[in-house]
């Protein structure tokens, strides 16, 4: 069997404002589109997806929250209906996806090794978060490439922060080791906005964008800040500041998606692409991605 890699990461939020904008048949509600801008960084984002033809997809969700351990899927086929708690009037999705277990039990298995409590999901009838369905339905509408979902265990928030990340940085690393083992070509998704200060009403049209704008001025000059120090590969200086970040900003990078896909990739200093940036009821959005191959091959 080849050595796998991990080919790519991307930031890839989840607000399923954009799968009902976007109106695929999988989705009950009807819209009149929205929220444009992030729509078409993840078209950009698809594009690259097709030209790395990976084998597997992970994601870290912050919606399926696991407080006892870091919990992976591990069903062959998972299928139903997935709804949005607080927004169920735009987000009723009927899924149906693949995933892949044996990469799933591996990296589990690598976890476990590194000294973090990893449980497999074994229940056929599991309803999979929204999180995790909007991440995956944006990079990949086609459904055809198995999945690995990984629980966010939530330890930086009844933790430590610092307590907290360092865990994550483990299962970063205990991924990597079970993807170069795997043989597999393999894309991580980190399922994370960024400032996540947002507005509690919704307008009475939720598409209408003349009422779209961040909801907090200092978390979007946050939210530029991070994202010119990630285009210029500057990430050691990222996680430098990121507890001050998340602190100030109410970013939802807390939840640990975002340090487990750059402790997997190595933590590398290459600039990331920016695909796009936009708000959601007034939460930061960036679609970003990092190509490994590429930056190896310069």
């Amino acid at each position: 069997m080849s050595t796998g890699k991990i080919v790519a990461g991307f930031l890839a939020p989840h607000p399923p404002h954009l799968v009902y904008g976007e109106n695929p048949p999988q989705n009950e509600p009807r819209s009149r589109g929205g929220w444009e801008p992030l729509r078409w960084a993840y078209e950009r984002a698809r594009q690259s997806i097709e030209e790395m033809k990976p084998d597997v997809l992970l994601v870290h969700s912050p919606h399926w929250i696991t407080q006892q351990g870091h919990h992976f899927l591990g069903v062959p086929r998972l299928s139903g209906r997935s709804v949005d708690p607080i927004f169920p009037n735009l987000f009723r999705y009927d899924f149906d996806l693949e995933v892949d277990v044996e990469l799933a039990e591996a990296c589990a298995a690598e976890g476990h090794e590194l000294g973090l409590y990893t449980k497999m999901m074994r229940n056929p009838d599991f309803r999979v978060d929204y999180g995790t369905i909007t991440t995956l339905h944006m990079v990949r509408p086609q459904w055809d490439i198995p999945v690995v979902g990984i629980s966010s265990n939530n330890s930086p928030y009844y933790l430590t922060l610092d307590e907290g990340l360092e865990e994550m940085d483990r299962l970063g690393k205990a991924t990597a080791k079970a993807i170069e083992k795997s043989g597999r070509r393999a894309v991580l998704l980190a399922s994370n906005t960024l400032c996540h200060h947002h507005f509690h009403e919704e307008p009475a049209i939720p598409e209408d964008m003349s009422k779209e704008h961040p909801q907090n001025y200092e978390g979007y000059l946050w939210d530029v800040r991070i994202i010119e120090m990630l285009r210029a590969g500057r990430t050691r200086d990222v996680f430098d500041i990121l507890p001050q970040f998340i602190n100030e900003a109410f970013a939802e990078v807390k939840s640990g998606g975002f340090t487990w896909m750059f402790a997997a990739m190595g933590y590398p200093e290459i600039p990331g692409e920016l695909h796009g940036y936009g708000t959601v009821i007034g939460t930061g959005n960036a679609v970003m991605e990092w190509d490994l191959e590429k930056s190896a091959s310069i």
